[in-house]
């Protein structure tokens, strides 16, 4: 319910509405005007629900103090939300084993503070005809790494580049 399509008060030009009042009692099928009354006596504002319904069902509430009370439980659940760190990681078709073992190393610390990791071989010229080597240079990884992370998919050739994403595997004392 976003305030430019929620109608209020006088723009609510229905003969007859069921009316919901500020506790949740019913007041029953009553004129929208005798509900405005209603809402006006109360202080309130009387808002519309559910346009679809025959009739219309309208509450009687305290509008501005209901969509500040939406926005802070929305702003508490973003707060909740967890996000996830990718850290990315590259690579040529021709790294040496001990740079291998380095980045390697680098990774394991990532995935140990629960972030994810991205592999990325660059192919250089001619290697982009035959992308083979990147993905074995990705396969070696890959089975370096088998006990600290899970792969979410196999390596894939996107672009110039052959990728993989390693996920930290889950301990069961965490879960």
């Amino acid at each position: 319910m976003s305030k430019e399509s929620t109608l209020l008060n006088q723009n609510i030009k229905f003969d007859k509405v069921r009316c919901i009042g500020n506790n949740g009692e019913q007041l029953g099928i009553i004129s929208s005007k005798e509900a405005q009354n209603i809402a006006d006596d109360a202080g309130l504002d009387l808002v519309l629900i559910a346009a679809d319904a025959k009739p219309p069902v309208c509450k009687i509430m305290d509008y501005k103090k209901f969509c500040y009370q939406r926005d802070k439980k929305i702003k508490e659940a973003r707060k909740k939300q967890k996000q996830i760190e990718i850290k990315e990681i590259k690579l040529s078709t021709q790294i040496a084993q001990n740079d291998i073992n380095y980045k390697v190393k680098h990774a394991k610390e990532f995935l140990q503070s629960g972030k994810h990791v991205k592999f990325k071989v660059f192919l250089k010229g001619r290697e982009m005809t035959d992308p083979k080597q990147g993905f074995n240079v990705l396969y070696k990884v890959m089975e370096m790494l088998q006990e600290e992370a899970n792969t979410e998919d196999k390596p894939i050739l996107e672009g110039r580049y052959v990728n993989i994403t390693l996920t930290p595997k889950v301990n069961k004392k965490d879960v």
